[in-house]
């Protein structure tokens, strides 16, 4: 009578045959299936976000070092150079270097608050460097936009002030309407808006590490916390939350505070407008002649938010424990006995925490063509957590079936799902651009948080990560996408 552990084994590798076509070798596949380490993974991860490499911030020269890095790993496991010979695709990527922590300071006429990092504030990726003390105007979103009947600076002065402002836009429906609203959406927008209406400087009232921000000459800015503003607004007889409740209902709420609150802000930055980036690229080319000419890519942004003075943002989970996923795939499909029929083209991207640059590269310079392109799937931040988020699954049914008969057989991880929905806004992800660009595309997330998430922020070290579902990520998109790649029915 056979021993219970020797029929789990029969049944795996009986799952194992059925799950792909017919001539290959399962013991081959769950050879490469097992070689993938969750211990592999966290050392990928906890060299992308060590110190060497200042927080990867795209178009800098530590990022250029990271990104040698990671084509030194494709190189030593036989994956092609994809770009005609170079493990390179450059686009411009202006950045600016902060080069300490600044300050901010409060007054409210009778007191000072010296602001501290990174409770209070962060400085400001691109401010211009110098210092900058005004009195406060609150601008709610700083828009202007005559079409639309709308401006936030209608009813008050600017000029020589600092503007109290808030990200976003007052219109929040995912319809048609949002695409006229969706060019003010952006920072950048923002930035020269304020500046034009002469705005000496800016707190920004969100608190987050933003390199997808702009340099203007002389405009000085700071990220300040919501609760920072709410003592401001409190000072100033204004109940802050209100105010944002009349924003939302799209009614201007710009005004002007008392002469007693100012605001000090001390930056200290060097512009490099002239600065570059690039993608990581490597190809497995497939084994099919008929076959190797269709590509299935798999990507995720190598780049984060950088150093702030001797504060480096590791950005472990953001995204260092994607491109740690990708790299355990990309070995494991490297080194698997059983080739993929269709070529697998891999794509850590630069420039996404900038303004998704290298997506936006790839997909106006293309190394495959587009028609010829069978999916794409994006992992970003897929390292803590206890499932998996895959987004455009219940669209790309055909697709997912691959990865969800994958979980089902060998991860028994939950996965949530949801279909390809039309964003009218601003896109957020590298996966958007690809999407757009008519390719069919996954969001590959995990969900389920079992650490804390540092979005954005100092704290975002590789104890936040999981290592168990970094392996099971891999594992994933190894049986997945080989899966995809040797289906001939496609």
């Amino acid at each position: 009578m056979k021993t219970r552990s020797t029929i789990l084994v029969l049944i795996f590798t009986c799952l194992l045959f059925n799950l792909f076509a017919q001539g290959t070798d399962s013991d081959k596949i769950l050879k490469s299936f097992h070689s993938i380490s969750s211990h592999e993974l966290l050392g990928f991860a906890k060299e992308l976000s060590s110190e060497k490499y200042a927080g990867r911030l795209s178009g800098s020269p530590e990022y250029l070092e990271v990104a040698k890095w990671c084509a030194g790993k494709f190189e030593a496991w036989g994956i092609k150079a994809a770009n005609k010979g170079s493990y390179f695709q450059y686009f411009k990527n202006e950045f600016s270097e902060v080069k300490s922590l600044g300050s901010v300071v409060y007054f409210n006429g009778t007191e000072k608050m010296f602001l501290e990092f990174p409770g209070d504030y962060l400085p400001g990726s691109n401010s211009a460097s110098g210092n900058v003390e005004a009195e406060l105007v609150y601008v709610g979103y700083g828009i202007t936009a005559p079409e639309l009947d709308y401006d936030d600076y209608k009813n008050v002065d600017v000029e020589g002030k600092i503007i109290i402002l808030e990200s976003g836009i007052p219109y929040s429906k995912n319809d048609p309407t949002m695409v006229k609203w969706t060019p003010y959406a952006y920072h950048r927008e923002k930035f020269r808006n304020a500046v034009k209406h002469g705005a000496a400087g800016m707190i920004y009232a969100s608190k987050i590490a933003n390199p997808n921000t702009i340099n203007l000459d002389g405009f000085i800015y700071a990220h300040v916390d919501a609760k920072v503003v709410e003592q401001i607004f409190t000072d100033a007889g204004k109940n802050y939350k209100a105010v944002k409740a009349q924003l939302k209902n799209m009614k201007v709420a710009s005004f002007v505070l008392p002469a007693q609150q100012k605001i000090f802000i001390r930056a200290e930055t060097e512009y490099f407008p002239e600065a570059q980036s690039c993608n990581v690229v490597g190809l497995i080319e497939g084994s099919d002649p008929g076959l190797k000419d269709e590509v299935l890519i798999i990507g995720g942004h190598l780049d984060g938010q950088g150093q702030m003075g001797e504060v480096v943002f590791p950005g472990a989970l953001d995204n260092a424990s994607g491109v740690s996923d990708i790299l355990g795939a990309a070995k494991a499909l490297a080194n698997s006995e059983v080739k993929p029929k269709r070529s697998i083209l891999f794509i850590l991207i630069g420039g996404e925490e900038c303004g998704l640059y290298g997506a936006k590269q790839y997909c106006n310079k293309p190394l495959f063509p587009i028609e010829k392109t069978k999916m794409m799937i994006n992992l970003d931040m897929v390292g803590n957590g206890t499932g998996f988020f895959v987004t455009g699954a219940k669209t790309h049914t055909q697709l997912f079936k691959h990865f969800e008969e994958a979980n089902n057989n060998f991860i028994h991880r939950k996965i949530s799902t949801s279909e390809v929905r039309k964003n009218y806004g601003r896109p957020r992800s590298d996966a958007s651009i690809f999407e757009d660009a008519g390719i069919k595309t996954f969001g590959l997330w995990t969900q389920g948080s079992v650490h804390p998430v540092y979005y954005h922020h100092p704290m975002d070290k590789i104890n936040v990560l999981t290592p168990g579902i970094m392996e099971d990520a891999a594992k994933l998109l190894y049986i997945g996408v080989l899966g995809v790649a040797n289906d001939t029915d496609l």
